[in-house]
């Protein structure tokens, strides 16, 4: 299939670098956002997303004319929908970003054209949502256009260069729809490039992030078991992963962004009466921020008039993401216990959230504190000399959720530390 003009639908954290990747190889694309904001911020040149490499290369594709910013669709050989897809408070995917994607292309679609839905969604989503509203144009999915679902598989932070090296798989509604996927990715896709049929698609990338959110609710597990049996589960995981077919992943506050977290409840929604593992994974993990509290209180018995410091807001380290964040939910807790919550995130400081003072800087938001709470392991926060700390705050009591700073070097300078999950006596 000749594909020479792409439509991109979502410039969030995967359709902007998406667009630009295509962009940087030849293609001419056009990238819609129905957030005026967005639309205007990159007219002019700037990117709202943080993304190691990103702000390069779409800097240089706009101004070399192979990606145009629009707030409508436009005519194009190809369109990629790549718009959220969260869920309700029951747990149930909100599509309503999908369909309203896909009523917007209604218009613009032409005999031969291809659509490729990116956003992670539950099984038959292409087939029963997309294909229906598609055909409103009165061209027939499979014979008139092209139709397919490609999953994101990035991780933030490496998102530029995983668009390019890892597998992609493309599943159509028919043989020759998955082909013309493969047609669209090849042009920078240097990995491996897997063709199915789009429910097949779709379960895979639902499978991976659900096998993870598995894995990290039994080291959250392990986590509380731990305290209650003291035990060290760091030092348990760290043996216990000498086995050669063991690989216990970390535990931590919980399980955030846009996949992890989210992911397995669309499989939940499509079969609840055979998915109790998965429902039960995401309710331990969906609960571990009140665990933190819980382990906090071992060291702070009780939370209500202190001041708390919350350092690190993103779900992981080294990214300004905060979808679906347990940080959050932690400060949510802190604030019920009736404590104040100063919060310092350096990737994003000028985020926003009811309850909670956000720091202009590590020092403002240490500096009057009762208790330091680590909740992600940003690089600068690992990078701390305690000694340097214990200068430039009056606290001397420290919560370690990620296992990010080594105990004796905290210790010699004053401080008491708890580790989240180590139940051994301090």
């Amino acid at each position: 299939m000749e594909i020479n003009h792409i439509c991109v639908i979502g410039l969030g954290y995967i359709g902007l670098p998406t667009a630009s990747m295509f962009a940087q190889n030849g293609v001419r694309v056009t990238g819609v956002d129905a957030n005026p904001r967005v639309v205007e911020s990159l007219q002019q040149g700037k990117v709202h997303i943080h993304e190691p490499g990103l702000t390069e290369v779409v800097t240089t594709v706009l101004r070399d004319g192979t990606l145009a910013i629009a707030s409508a669709p436009v005519e194009a050989d190809a369109f990629i929908i790549a718009v959220p897809t969260p869920f309700y408070d029951d747990k149930k995917a909100d599509l309503s970003h999908v369909r309203a994607a896909a009523e917007s292309l209604v218009p613009v679609l032409r005999r031969g054209n291809l659509v490729v839905l990116e956003s992670t969604s539950p099984p038959l989503t292409t087939q029963n949502v997309l294909r229906p509203i598609l055909e409103q144009s009165g061209l027939n999915a499979g014979e008139d256009f092209l139709l397919a679902y490609s999953p994101e598989r990035v991780l933030p932070g490496q998102i530029m260069k995983e668009l390019v090296e890892n597998a992609r798989v493309i599943g159509g509604i028919n043989p020759a729809s998955a082909q013309a996927g493969k047609d669209l990715y090849l042009k920078f896709v240097r990995g491996e490039v897997v063709l199915t049929d789009a429910a097949t698609s779709e379960m895979v990338k639902l499978m991976e992030n659900t096998f993870r959110d598995v894995n990290i609710a039994v080291a959250n597990e392990f986590s509380r078991l731990a305290e209650r049996l003291g035990v060290d589960v760091w030092e348990a995981i760290r043996i216990a992963n000498r086995h050669p077919r063991v690989r216990i992943l970390n535990p931590g506050p919980g399980v955030g962004g846009h996949c992890i977290s989210v992911d397995p409840w669309f499989l939940v929604e499509s079969a609840p009466d055979i998915t109790h593992l998965i429902r039960a994974a995401r309710e331990v993990n969906d609960t571990q921020p009140e665990f933190v509290l819980q382990s906090l209180k071992t060291i702070l018995p009780s939370p209500q008039g202190k001041r708390v410091a919350v350092l690190g807001l993103a779900y992981k380290p080294d990214v300004d993401d905060l979808r679906e964040t347990p940080s959050l939910e932690v400060v949510r807790e802190l604030v019920l216990a009736g404590a104040t919550v100063t919060a310092w995130e350096p990737y994003k400081p000028d985020f926003k959230a009811p309850n909670m003072k956000m720091a202009a800087s590590l020092e403002e938001a240490i500096q009057d504190a009762d208790v330091l709470l680590l909740l992600v392991g940003h690089s600068q926060f690992k990078a701390l000399d305690p000694e340097v700390v214990a200068q430039k705050t009056s606290a001397r009591l420290v919560l370690d959720a990620v296992n990010a700073w080594p105990s004796q070097p905290w210790q010699d300078a004053g401080f008491t530390l708890k580790k989240l999950g180590n139940g051994k006596p301090l």
